[in-house]
Order: structure tokens, then C-alpha cells, then sequence
């Protein structure tokens, strides 16, 4: 018996000796690993499809991917000395906790633990989460995190989850549920549209907060040509521009106006039946778009972050901004016109959003992403999209971010939702809200941010 404790002290003792001698993974190796901005392009990707199964309207979609974003952006700062809190410069934001000092982390962890713990909190199909975090947060170990750096890094991603959920429950969001847009019925002002004459959408978005801008007004497009059917009025050359193009669209515009659809919950009537398809969102799309362009020019993690989290303020900004114009002027769909006055037959090409016409949001979001993308990554940066190939919309090339952003405004009008007003306006209003963002939110210190 104490030959075979002896054996067994003796053998525990070599053990013991073996593991001293193994070398443990340092933190530059692990970080050097988990900083793959594929990590976090996976949790974006996972973040798109929830967005796309609870169909979320656009608006609501831009303003769970800024809050994940910023929570992203957040906790990886301490990984990067040349960037710096959002804190003071956001709307009412103030600077997210810090991690202790001295003390190990992985904060390409901690960034994207923050992330996925926002977009679990602002979506309803977490379940979809729960198989994607399990194998997700098991990669970090494999690639030689310690236990005690884990436990602390995903202890500071959920700190600074916290901290920006807490923002988020005080931007009005939720004062602004349940409200319904009332329709007047006087000529020229919205009214629901075929085929589920639904409700107008998000009525009241002006009340949220801003990320950037100092009010929802402070880019309000110029006034759209007033409502007249008199032959040669602007307005009436702008419906006439409309039906014409909608009864003479080439497969090319045709093309143009569904690669650009991007309607998050589309309509289907089939006989008596009525059912909807899940799409994504504008704001999904940009989003696609940006990480596209990162992979292609080989940006490294924070870089990536960053350009998520920017073009997403933009994109919130740009429809809080698009929102307030549209319940402003509440122009009529050139649907509504045409089918009551010139052609009771015409139908859009594309399904008409439930929702006022001036000025297109399309135009308005695009054009604020692509600003941002082009001050951030450069101009005329040739690429291909194929954000939506999974979803049937197939892969289209571009020369640069400006040029994919006109492609999609005037999509709006092959499309034959939005008259030229919306969309030449619209571009106007997003370049301001694009530039404005890049003013004011300044990410990096002052020796780097040469944008």
C-alpha cells in the first residue's frame, strides 16, 4: 500500500513538473489571435440575421446596430492607445467604465462580449444567440486565453454592455411606442398603400435622440414641388416622370431597383392569401457594405470597429433626420396619384414602404454611409457587393462608396416609390448628416485623426 502512494506522489509530482515546464500562451500571442476582425464580423452577421428574422423596421434596426456597435467600439478602446472614449462627444453620452489598472485582459473579447450582450438585450430571438455564443466564446480559450483573463474580460464586456444600455433606456425609444400617425385625407398627404394598407411606420422617431446632430431638424431638406395635378408643375412633371418610367422599366433598372430593395417586410398576395418575406434593412445593408471594403483593404479590428460604429450613427442620425422631414410634410406616394388619377392598373415596381414619400430615406441613409465610408477608408474604392447574395438579390460592382450610394437613391424611383424631389433632396440631407458625423465624433487622438 505504501509502495503503490508512493508511485502515485511520485507520479503527481512529474505532472506537476511537465505542466511547469509548458510555456502558457502570452498575451500577445492570444491577442494577436483574437483581434481577427473575423470575430467580430462573425457577431455582426449573427446580429443582421436576428434583425432580419424579428423584422424590424429600418429605423428601429439602425438604432440596435449604433447601441451593439458603440458597446463594441467601447470595450475595445483600451486595446488601442491611439483611440479614445465616445464619451462627451455622442449625445449625452459619458465615458463607458475602465478596466482595472494593471491588471490582464483580452479586449478583442471583451469588445465582442459587450456587442452580442447589447444586440441580445434590443432583439427578440435570443435563442438564436445561444448555440452561436457556445462555440463563439469557446474559440477564445482555444486560442490561449487563461481562465482568470476570460472571466475578467468577459466581466468588462458586460460592464460596459451595461453602461451603454443604460444610455439606451433613456433616448425616448420607448415613449415612442404605440403612437399611430393620423391621416387627413386632404389631396396630396399620405395615405396607406396597397397591398396591407398598413399603418404608417414610426411616427413619432423624431423624438429620439440624436447620436451626432443637435436636433432632428438641423439638415431639413429644401420644401418638396407643392401637390398640383396642372399640367407642367413641378409637381406633375415629377408624377408624370414616375408613371412613365414604371410603365418602360428595362431589366437593367429593374435589377437596379431590387438589388436595392432592402424593404424589411415586404407583402405577398397570393389569391386570398396574404403573407409577408423577411428582408434586410438599408442600415444591414451599409453595414454588409463596410465589411466588405474592411476585408478587401485588410483593416485590422479596431480599424473595422470603428467603421462600424461611425457608419452606423450615421445611418441612426440619417433616419431620425429623413423621419422628422417625412412626418413634416407627409407628401403622398406616387402610387396613391397615379392610381386615382391617371392609371387605376399601375403598380410600382416595388412594393411601396408604409410610410410618408419626401424625402427618400434610401437616399437620405446612403448617402450619410457612403460620407462616412469615404472619409474613413478612401474614395474611389472599387468593390463588389454581395451583401444580400444569400437572399436572392444577387452581386452588383461599384467604383466607390459615392457610387453605390446613387445607385441606391435612384433605385427609389425605377422602383417607382419616390419622385425626384425625395431622392436628389435626400442625397443632400444624408452628405450633411455623413459629414457632420465625421465632425463631431472624433475617435481617434489628435495625432492620428488625419481623415
Amino acid at each position: 500500500m505504501k509502495i503503490m502512494l508512493r508511485a502515485s506522489l511520485l507520479l503527481a509530482g512529474f505532472m506537476i513538473l511537465i505542466a511547469g515546464c509548458q510555456k502558457s500562451t502570452s498575451p500577445a500571442e492570444y491577442n494577436a489571435k483574437t483581434s481577427n476582425p473575423e470575430y467580430y464580423n462573425s457577431a455582426l452577421n449573427k446580429l443582421t440575421e436576428v434583425v432580419i428574422h424579428d423584422i424590424f423596421s429600418p429605423p428601429v434596426a439602425s438604432r440596435i446596430y449604433s447601441y451593439a456597435n458603440l458597446a463594441g467600439y467601447e470595450a475595445l478602446v483600451p486595446f488601442d492607445s491611439q483611440y479614445e472614449s465616445l464619451g462627451g462627444k455622442l449625445k449625452r453620452f459619458e465615458a463607458s467604465p475602465k478596466p482595472d489598472a494593471g491588471k490582464e485582459y483580452c479586449f478583442p473579447l471583451s469588445s465582442t462580449h459587450a456587442f452580442l450582450t447589447v444586440a441580445r438585450a434590443l432583439t427578440f430571438s435570443v435563442e438564436f444567440y445561444d448555440e452561436f455564443e457556445k462555440k463563439f466564446y469557446e474559440q477564445y480559450k482555444k486560442d490561449g486565453v487563461s481562465d482568470e483573463v476570460y472571466e475578467r474580460s468577459m466581466a468588462y464586456g458586460e460592464a460596459v454592455a451595461k453602461h451603454i444600455l443604460d444610455y439606451a433606456a433613456k433616448d425616448s425609444y420607448k415613449q415612442t411606442r404605440g403612437f399611430k400617425h393620423t391621416v387627413t385625407n386632404e389631396e396630396g398627404s399620405w395615405v396607406p398603400t396597397p397591398p396591407a394598407y398598413m399603418d404608417a411606420a414610426e411616427p413619432q422617431w423624431n423624438k429620439l435622440r440624436c447620436w451626432a446632430m443637435d436636433t432632428c431638424s438641423q439638415f431639413m431638406p429644401p420644401r418638396p414641388p407643392a401637390y398640383s395635378l396642372q399640367k407642367g408643375s413641378p409637381y406633375e412633371k415629377e408624377l408624370e416622370e414616375v408613371y412613365q418610367i414604371g410603365k418602360n422599366l428595362d431589366k437593367q433598372k429593374q435589377d437596379i431597383a431590387y438589388f436595392w430593395d432592402d424593404n424589411a417586410f415586404v407583402m405577398n398576395v397570393a389569391g386570398h392569401v396574404m403573407y409577408a418575406s423577411k428582408k434586410m434593412t438599408p442600415g444591414g445593408h451599409w453595414l454588409g457594405i463596410a465589411q466588405t471594403v474592411a476585408r478587401q483593404k485588410k483593416l485590422n479590428m479596431m480599424q473595422t470597429v470603428e467603421a462600424y460604429a461611425l457608419t452606423s450613427f450615421a445611418l441612426s442620425d440619417g433616419f431620425i433626420s429623413c423621419w422628422d422631414e417625412k412626418y413634416r410634410t407627409k407628401t403622398v406616394r406616387p402610387e396613391t396619384v397615379i392610381n386615382k388619377h391617371i392609371d387605376p392598373k399601375w403598380t410600382p415596381f416595388l412594393q411601396t414602404p408604409p410610410f410618408p414619400e419626401y424625402p427618400s430615406g434610401h437616399s437620405v441613409i446612403s448617402t450619410a454611409a457612403a460620407t462616412v465610408l469615404t472619409q474613413l477608408i478612401g474614395d474611389n474604392i472599387a468593390f463588389t457587393d454581395s451583401t444580400e447574395f444569400q437572399y436572392g438579390h444577387g452581386v452588383r460592382s461599384f467604383k466607390s462608396f459615392q457610387n453605390a450610394a446613387d445607385e441606391a437613391s435612384v433605385s427609389r424611383m425605377y422602383g417607382g416609390i419616390h419622385y425626384r424631389a425625395a431622392v436628389e433632396n435626400g442625397q443632400g440631407e444624408g452628405k450633411q448628416v455623413g459629414e457632420w458625423v465625421i465632425q463631431k465624433i472624433r475617435t481617434r487622438k489628435s495625432a492620428v485623426a488625419s481623415r
